[in-house]
Protein backbone atom coordinates (compact mmCIF):
# COMPACT_ATOMS: atom_id res chain seq x y z
CA UNK A 1 0.00 0.00 0.00
CA UNK A 2 1.45 3.42 -1.28
CA UNK A 3 1.78 6.33 1.42
CA UNK A 4 -1.68 7.81 1.90
CA UNK A 5 -2.39 11.46 0.75
CA UNK A 6 -2.78 12.40 4.49
CA UNK A 7 0.67 11.26 5.68
CA UNK A 8 1.93 12.74 3.04
CA UNK A 9 0.62 16.27 3.48
CA UNK A 10 1.37 15.90 7.15
CA UNK A 11 5.30 15.19 6.29
CA UNK A 12 5.57 17.68 3.74
CA UNK A 13 3.89 20.31 6.04
CA UNK A 14 6.10 19.47 9.25
CA UNK A 15 9.02 20.02 7.15
CA UNK A 16 8.64 22.97 5.68
CA UNK A 17 7.43 24.91 9.07
CA UNK A 18 9.96 23.64 10.92
CA UNK A 19 12.31 24.82 8.35
CA UNK A 20 10.41 28.39 8.45
CA UNK A 21 10.21 28.42 11.89
CA UNK A 22 14.23 29.32 12.03
CA UNK A 23 14.30 31.12 8.28
CA UNK A 24 12.42 34.49 8.43
CA UNK A 25 12.96 35.16 5.35
CA UNK A 26 11.10 32.12 4.21
CA UNK A 27 7.70 32.81 6.32
CA UNK A 28 7.46 36.02 5.09
CA UNK A 29 7.40 34.99 1.41
CA UNK A 30 5.02 31.77 2.29
CA UNK A 31 2.17 33.24 4.41
CA UNK A 32 -1.08 34.46 2.81
CA UNK A 33 -0.94 38.30 2.66
CA UNK A 34 -4.53 39.81 0.23
CA UNK A 35 -2.64 43.12 -0.34
CA UNK A 36 -0.03 41.13 -1.51
CA UNK A 37 -2.04 38.95 -3.66
CA UNK A 38 -4.14 41.63 -5.47
CA UNK A 39 -1.25 44.85 -5.71
CA UNK A 40 1.55 42.50 -6.83
CA UNK A 41 -0.21 39.57 -8.11
CA UNK A 42 1.37 37.10 -5.60
CA UNK A 43 -1.06 34.64 -5.92
CA UNK A 44 1.10 31.68 -5.33
CA UNK A 45 0.39 33.14 -1.38
CA UNK A 46 -2.92 31.63 -1.40
CA UNK A 47 -1.54 27.63 -0.76
CA UNK A 48 1.76 28.48 0.64
CA UNK A 49 0.50 29.89 3.58
CA UNK A 50 -1.24 25.58 4.23
CA UNK A 51 2.55 25.22 5.04
CA UNK A 52 3.94 27.20 7.07
CA UNK A 53 2.61 27.69 11.10
CA UNK A 54 3.23 30.47 13.61
CA UNK A 55 4.97 27.78 16.16
CA UNK A 56 5.08 23.95 17.01
CA UNK A 57 1.29 24.06 19.15
CA UNK A 58 -0.09 25.69 16.01
CA UNK A 59 1.58 22.89 13.78
CA UNK A 60 0.94 20.19 16.01
CA UNK A 61 -2.71 20.75 16.95
CA UNK A 62 -3.50 21.28 12.78
CA UNK A 63 -1.39 18.02 12.04
CA UNK A 64 -3.24 16.17 14.27
CA UNK A 65 -6.20 17.18 13.63
CA UNK A 66 -5.55 16.42 10.08
CA UNK A 67 -4.13 12.46 10.78
CA UNK A 68 -7.13 11.52 13.08
CA UNK A 69 -10.10 12.72 10.90
CA UNK A 70 -8.34 13.15 7.38
CA UNK A 71 -7.58 9.23 7.93
CA UNK A 72 -10.66 8.22 8.47
CA UNK A 73 -12.15 10.59 5.33
CA UNK A 74 -9.01 9.31 3.14
CA UNK A 75 -10.32 5.67 4.49
CA UNK A 76 -13.88 6.77 3.69
CA UNK A 77 -13.68 7.86 0.53
CA UNK A 78 -11.29 5.40 -0.79
CA UNK A 79 -13.99 2.56 0.22
CA UNK A 80 -16.70 4.11 -1.07
CA UNK A 81 -15.14 5.51 -5.14
CA UNK A 82 -11.96 3.04 -5.29
CA UNK A 83 -8.33 4.47 -4.95
CA UNK A 84 -8.46 6.88 -7.95
CA UNK A 85 -11.60 8.46 -7.25
CA UNK A 86 -11.15 8.52 -3.20
CA UNK A 87 -7.95 9.94 -3.01
CA UNK A 88 -9.14 12.61 -5.67
CA UNK A 89 -11.58 13.63 -3.72
CA UNK A 90 -10.14 13.77 -0.68
CA UNK A 91 -6.81 15.93 -2.60
CA UNK A 92 -9.58 18.06 -3.66
CA UNK A 93 -10.78 18.94 -0.13
CA UNK A 94 -7.90 19.67 1.27
CA UNK A 95 -6.60 22.05 -1.60
CA UNK A 96 -10.00 23.48 -2.52
CA UNK A 97 -11.17 23.97 1.02
CA UNK A 98 -7.38 25.84 1.50
CA UNK A 99 -8.47 28.43 -1.20
CA UNK A 100 -11.74 29.09 -0.54
CA UNK A 101 -11.06 29.84 3.22
CA UNK A 102 -8.54 33.23 1.91
CA UNK A 103 -12.06 34.15 -0.14
CA UNK A 104 -13.43 36.04 2.86
CA UNK A 105 -10.13 37.03 4.41
CA UNK A 106 -9.43 38.63 0.77
CA UNK A 107 -12.41 40.21 0.43
CA UNK A 108 -11.94 41.83 4.02
CA UNK A 109 -8.47 42.55 3.28
CA UNK A 110 -7.51 42.75 -0.45
CA UNK A 111 -6.83 46.96 0.37
CA UNK A 112 -4.94 46.12 3.87
CA UNK A 113 -1.03 45.96 4.09
CA UNK A 114 -1.28 44.34 7.81
CA UNK A 115 -2.91 41.17 7.15
CA UNK A 116 -0.84 38.34 7.35
CA UNK A 117 -1.99 34.60 8.01
CA UNK A 118 -0.60 31.12 8.31
CA UNK A 119 -1.18 27.89 8.71
CA UNK A 120 -3.30 25.11 7.40
CA UNK A 121 -6.02 25.81 9.62
CA UNK A 122 -8.75 26.57 6.69
CA UNK A 123 -7.48 23.55 4.99
CA UNK A 124 -8.09 21.13 7.78
CA UNK A 125 -11.55 22.72 9.24
CA UNK A 126 -13.00 21.76 5.41
CA UNK A 127 -11.56 18.10 5.73
CA UNK A 128 -13.36 18.28 9.43
CA UNK A 129 -16.29 19.01 8.07
CA UNK A 130 -16.44 16.84 5.26
CA UNK A 131 -15.50 14.00 7.72
CA UNK A 132 -18.66 15.41 9.88
CA UNK A 133 -21.07 15.54 7.01
CA UNK A 134 -20.11 11.62 5.81
CA UNK A 135 -20.59 10.62 9.74
CA UNK A 136 -22.48 12.80 11.33
CA UNK A 137 -23.37 10.11 14.01
CA UNK A 138 -19.64 9.85 15.19
CA UNK A 139 -18.33 11.27 18.37
CA UNK A 140 -15.84 13.77 18.39
CA UNK A 141 -13.12 14.09 21.27
CA UNK A 142 -11.61 17.18 22.55
CA UNK A 143 -8.45 17.68 24.65
CA UNK A 144 -10.04 19.09 27.30
CA UNK A 145 -13.24 17.25 26.97
CA UNK A 146 -13.37 13.46 28.12
CA UNK A 147 -17.00 13.09 27.15
CA UNK A 148 -17.12 11.66 22.95
CA UNK A 149 -19.43 14.98 21.05
CA UNK A 150 -21.68 13.56 18.52
CA UNK A 151 -20.30 15.14 15.12
CA UNK A 152 -24.24 16.28 14.24
CA UNK A 153 -23.72 18.42 17.58
CA UNK A 154 -20.43 19.41 17.67
CA UNK A 155 -20.61 20.88 14.27
CA UNK A 156 -23.00 23.57 14.39
CA UNK A 157 -21.76 24.74 17.63
CA UNK A 158 -18.25 25.16 16.78
CA UNK A 159 -19.51 27.07 13.79
CA UNK A 160 -21.71 29.71 15.72
CA UNK A 161 -19.00 29.83 17.81
CA UNK A 162 -16.27 30.90 15.14
CA UNK A 163 -19.19 33.06 13.64
CA UNK A 164 -19.29 34.61 17.39
CA UNK A 165 -15.69 35.03 17.76
CA UNK A 166 -15.04 36.27 14.29
CA UNK A 167 -18.37 39.32 14.96
CA UNK A 168 -16.38 40.49 18.16
CA UNK A 169 -13.26 40.89 17.06
CA UNK A 170 -9.55 41.32 18.63
CA UNK A 171 -8.03 38.00 17.93
CA UNK A 172 -5.26 36.83 15.84
CA UNK A 173 -6.82 33.57 14.88
CA UNK A 174 -8.58 33.75 11.43
CA UNK A 175 -11.98 32.68 12.43
CA UNK A 176 -13.28 33.88 9.11
CA UNK A 177 -11.04 31.16 7.24
CA UNK A 178 -12.16 27.97 9.02
CA UNK A 179 -15.97 29.28 8.39
CA UNK A 180 -14.99 29.27 4.64
CA UNK A 181 -13.12 26.22 4.69
CA UNK A 182 -16.02 23.96 6.88
CA UNK A 183 -18.33 25.26 4.39
CA UNK A 184 -16.58 24.27 1.71
CA UNK A 185 -15.94 20.71 3.39
CA UNK A 186 -19.56 20.49 3.78
CA UNK A 187 -20.59 21.70 0.31
CA UNK A 188 -18.25 19.09 -1.32
CA UNK A 189 -20.08 16.38 0.20
CA UNK A 190 -23.32 17.41 -0.59
CA UNK A 191 -22.32 17.27 -4.08
CA UNK A 192 -20.71 14.05 -4.05
CA UNK A 193 -23.07 12.50 -2.35
CA UNK A 194 -26.50 14.44 -1.34
CA UNK A 195 -27.82 11.55 0.74
CA UNK A 196 -25.22 12.47 3.32
CA UNK A 197 -26.98 15.74 3.87
CA UNK A 198 -30.93 13.82 4.26
CA UNK A 199 -29.12 11.45 7.03
CA UNK A 200 -27.09 15.00 8.74
CA UNK A 201 -30.65 16.55 8.55
CA UNK A 202 -32.41 12.81 10.09
CA UNK A 203 -30.42 12.73 13.23
CA UNK A 204 -30.98 16.53 13.65
CA UNK A 205 -35.03 16.82 13.27
CA UNK A 206 -35.26 12.65 13.90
Amino acid sequence: MGLSFVIGIIIITVLVSLNAFNNSSLMDKMMYSAYLSKHQKEHYRILSHLLVHKDASHLMFNMMSLYFLGTFLEESLVFSYGALQGELFFGLIYVLGGVFATLWPYLRNQDNPNYWSLGASGAVSAVIFAAIMWQPDMKLYLFFIPVGIPAYIFGPIYLGLEYFLDKRGNSKIAHDAHIGGALFGILFILIINIDKGKEFLNLIFG
